[in-house]
């Protein structure tokens, strides 16, 4: 038990260090759950990763809040919205399977791979925006996200930065410290349902999350030292790694 707990850790501390740059931690974190404890119910293994995940993240928002200029009027909106949908997303999840949605979401992932590597500036630098701040815009996002993100789930903060990044003309590191707050507010929807069913392994998650957390310490410094650039190229990386593990999961699983 104390080695599987001691593996659990460790993943859990690289998930944190990743999602604190630009999401895909649940990539790490959720394999091994299933791994690890292979007769709990995946309710019980999901819930116990949003425990994990909500400490690190929460951090890893804090700290970039701290540094990093937001514009709450648009921010506020997209959590808000993504609060309500991802509770939505997950009372939906019984009307058909999820795993239905993987080829869709392969497809857009690759979309987002291929737009960010032909915009090389993309992301990088901060652009002019010269239209109003499509409020109505971040309602819509953060719903949109936040319904996937309670309902399926995989490259939720992948696409949250790109699409800040795209919609507002965001830096890199500026949508990354949004899609966190984002995060936050959707971890929030699905504990409230995981915490009132039991669904969560409550020792196993006080562990995990300390390593989550330290994980999110050393990936949120990274990103504020190195700047957008280097957030960028972990986000390439990322999107990259989770399209070949759900096309392995489609096609080979």
């Amino acid at each position: 038990m104390l080695t599987d707990l001691a593996l659990l850790c460790a993943g859990a501390f690289f998930a944190g260090l990743v999602d604190a740059m630009v999401g895909g931690g649940g990539l790490v974190q959720v394999p091994l759950l299933f791994n690890v404890f292979p007769g709990a119910s995946p309710a019980t293994l999901f819930g116990t990763n949003k425990a994990v995940s909500i400490v690190g993240t929460g951090f890893a928002a804090r700290r970039y809040l701290a540094s990093v200029e937001m514009d709450w009027a648009v921010l506020g909106r997209a959590a808000l919205a993504a609060f309500i949908a991802s509770y939505a997303g997950a009372a939906a999840v019984g009307l058909f399977h999820p795993q239905a949605l993987r080829p869709v979401v392969i497809v857009l992932l690759l979309a987002v791979l291929l737009y960010t590597l032909k915009k090389k500036d993309f992301g990088v630098m901060r652009g002019a925006v010269d239209h109003p701040p499509r409020h109505g815009l971040a309602l819509m996002l953060g719903a949109g996200i936040g319904f996937y993100d309670g309902f399926f789930g995989p490259g939720t903060g992948s696409f949250l930065i790109f699409l800040f990044a795209r919609c507002y003309a965001w830096d890199f590191l500026r949508a990354s410290a949004a899609a966190k707050v984002v995060n936050v507010s959707t971890n929030l929807a699905a504990l409230s349902w995981f915490v009132p069913a039991g669904a969560i392994m409550l020792k196993v998650a006080a562990a995990m999350a300390v390593a989550n957390l330290a994980g999110a310490w050393v990936g949120s410094h990274l990103a504020m030292k190195n700047g957008a650039a280097f957030v960028r190229r972990v986000f390439i990386a990322v999107v990259s790694v989770l399209i070949a593990r759900l096309c392995w999961d489609t096609f080979a699983g």
